[in-house]
């Protein structure tokens, strides 16, 4: 992972929001669960591939870290224009990495059919049809919160449909001035990138041209 160790964005995109470079001074056995986890994040992240094979990244990670690590991943697998086929349980995480669903149902251990892949918001609105659960957002951080069964706001959005609510304004617009500032960060790092290659390259000239 040396190159992309050395990348200013993947420092800027994946080593600086998770927090990595305060673990390296630490021996693996003294690591928790949680940082070995982002450890592992980063480690299969760095890895020169088209497609991310990843299972459950939310082992060990609490609820603001896998917030964190989902939206890093997103970004840096997206900003690299590769693929990725994430397994994830924990739904809150799901939401935040996928663009794509497939959806599974059926008996357990007897029979299941599976969905082509589908929207976020209509894939999510299937698989909580089926376990009769609706989620909307919460006011205070715009996370996916479950509604109580047959409370009024259940009983509306199922009445709509609306098992998953993703349509807010408000979040959109955080969103994207998160991804905005994202993308300056990286396109800075990039030009610092692109300004010591340059630098370089012309001490080799002109050493060439001496000898």
């Amino acid at each position: 992972m040396k190159d992309s160790w050395n990348s200013s964005i993947f420092k800027t995109e994946v080593l600086i929001p998770l927090n990595i470079e305060s673990l390296l001074d630490n021996e693996v056995q003294t690591l928790s669960g949680g940082e070995l986890q982002r450890v592992a994040i980063v480690l299969g992240l760095a890895k020169p591939c088209d497609i991310f094979l990843i299972d459950e990244p939310s082992a060990y990670l609490d609820s603001e870290q896998r917030v964190v690590c989902a939206k890093v991943m997103k970004r840096w697998i997206l900003s690299s224009k590769k693929s990725a086929f994430i397994v994830e349980h924990d739904f809150i995480m799901a939401t935040y990495l996928a663009d794509k669903v497939i959806c599974f149902e059926g008996i357990p251990a007897k029979d299941a059919t599976c969905t082509t892949p589908e929207s976020l918001v209509t894939g999510m609105n299937k698989f909580l049809r089926l376990m009769d659960i609706t989620f909307r957002r919460d006011p205070t951080n715009y996370r996916p919160r479950i509604n109580k069964h047959q409370s009024q706001k259940d009983q509306e959005q199922k009445a709509a449909g609306n098992y998953f609510l993703m349509d807010d304004s408000k979040l959109t617009k955080e969103e994207e001035e998160e991804e905005k500032a994202m993308a300056e960060m990286g396109k800075k790092a990039a030009k610092g990138d692109k300004e010591g290659g340059a630098a370089k390259g012309g001490k080799k000239g002109k050493k060439d041209k001496d000898n």
